[in-house]
């Protein structure tokens, strides 16, 4: 049972979003009697958002579904610093063709999740460098910056970690946490937005949002963030051993995409139905009662569910099934992940095509998985290091399929 009155808040108890609100009582009744308008900042550092974002696109998602309105920010100002929160070192310093480009690639995803348009709860996207260019600093620094203690700038604990192990952090990045607390005041001022969401990392920021909305305005905003998210043995989300699980197609195929939910561990499969679906609640314990060899189903489920969120409901089916034909029936389906390389003719040795497929991170690696057992060539088991893979190797479908273990496969196409 949720403690909380509102469709929005109660939604987001239930299904395990909540790590930390603000005066979550005013919050509540806020939610529960009009149109609450929240946002959450998205810097342009990658031309992709992966999987560690999705927690806070879901919280945007929901506050719609409940009536809310959504603002999805883009730092498209704030990614010419770098947020140095909770990072050992600074992050290099991008163009703004870079910038641009980037933001370009992460608008994408979120009309997958969210409706925009004109409506009193339709979503809106803005990018902060709209504002942010335009400041006169000095007159920034002398009406915004008198609001901001250096003492307790340097109490952060984003901060004390990086001077605790002696790594720089320049002035350029104190400045972060100031615009992003301007960002707050910017959006409650043209937009009337009353509460700023994100990760458990960023609580300071917003809390000096909170409190400069309160100083220059007197205006009361609140903050929510969500818990930081691993898995049951402590890995973080959104990477795995070959990188990040993007969101976008051209940088992750929707059959990878699906295969990382496919291969959860079993005991994350209930927690990330509530956070990655919206299955409903009952259907969800249903699912993560399973046990035994059935507990494969909820993960198709879990799999098929989140990766139709993203890529859409056809792509999702299509990527189930190449799974199913490639797992149960050793085929080859045209819809598995293809490589296409110009090394066939000549002869390419297995241990480079496996690392050109994206199944092995080195040749080493390459190497031992082989040895393990664990490689095959159009399904057959190989244990020859040496081998060369060859036009004599391409099947009637006129591709060599490589797997790795029972769940990972990629066809290799010759070019032209």
């Amino acid at each position: 049972m949720s403690s909380y009155k509102s469709d929005f808040l109660r939604e987001l108890e239930i299904r395990g979003f909540i790590h930390q609100t603000s005066d979550a009582a005013a919050l509540d009744e806020i939610a529960a009697t009009r149109v609450l308008t929240a946002y959450i900042g998205y810097d342009c550092t990658a031309p992709s958002l992966h999987v560690g974002h999705l927690m806070q696109i879901m919280m945007l998602r929901w506050l719609q579904k409940t009536g809310g309105k959504p603002i999805a920010l883009m730092g498209g100002g704030t990614t010419r610093i770098g947020d140095p929160s909770f990072r050992d070192e600074a992050r290099p310093l991008l163009t703004d063709e870079q910038i641009d480009s980037n933001l370009a690639g992460i608008k994408a995803v979120f009309s997958k999740f969210l409706t925009f348009g004109e409506g009193k709860n339709d979503a809106v996207m803005v990018n902060n460098r709209d504002w942010l260019d335009e400041l006169k600093y000095i007159d920034f620094l002398r009406d915004y910056g008198r609001h901001f203690s250096v003492n307790r700038m340097l109490s952060f604990d984003s901060v004390k970690m990086r001077l605790e192990r002696e790594q720089n952090l320049s002035f350029l990045e104190f400045n972060y946490m100031i615009l992003q607390a301007y960002d707050f005041v910017e959006l409650n001022r043209k937009y009337g937005c009353e509460l700023q969401m994100g990760g458990s990392d960023q609580w300071g920021n917003i809390v000096n949002g909170i409190e400069l909305a309160r100083r220059t305005s007197g205006a009361q905003v609140f903050g929510l963030t969500s818990p930081l998210l691993t898995t049951s043995s402590g890995a973080k989300m959104g990477k795995t051993a070959s990188g990040a699980v993007w969101l976008n197609a051209d940088m992750l195929s929707p059959y990878d995409y699906w295969q990382y939910w496919r291969n959860v561990e079993d005991a994350d499969i209930t927690r990330f139905l509530k956070l990655f679906t919206e299955l409903s609640l009952d259907e969800i314990e249903r699912l993560g009662k399973l046990g035994g060899a059935e507990i494969n189903e909820a993960k198709k489920v879990l799999a098929t569910e989140a990766t139709a969120m993203v890529h859409g409901r056809a792509e999702a089916e299509k990527a189930a099934e190449a799974a199913r034909a490639a797992f149960e029936e050793g085929a080859i389906s045209a819809d598995l992940p293809t490589v296409e390389t110009d090394q066939l003719g000549g002869g390419l040795g297995v241990l480079s095509a496996l690392v050109q497929a994206g199944l092995c991170a080195s040749t080493s690696d390459a190497r031992r998985q082989i040895k393990g057992g664990a490689v095959r060539v159009n399904d057959q088991q190989i244990s020859d290091e040496k081998m060369v893979l060859t036009p004599a190797n391409l099947t009637s479908e006129g591709v060599v399929k490589l797997s790795l273990g029972k769940k990972k496969h990629v066809l290799l196409k010759p070019k032209g």
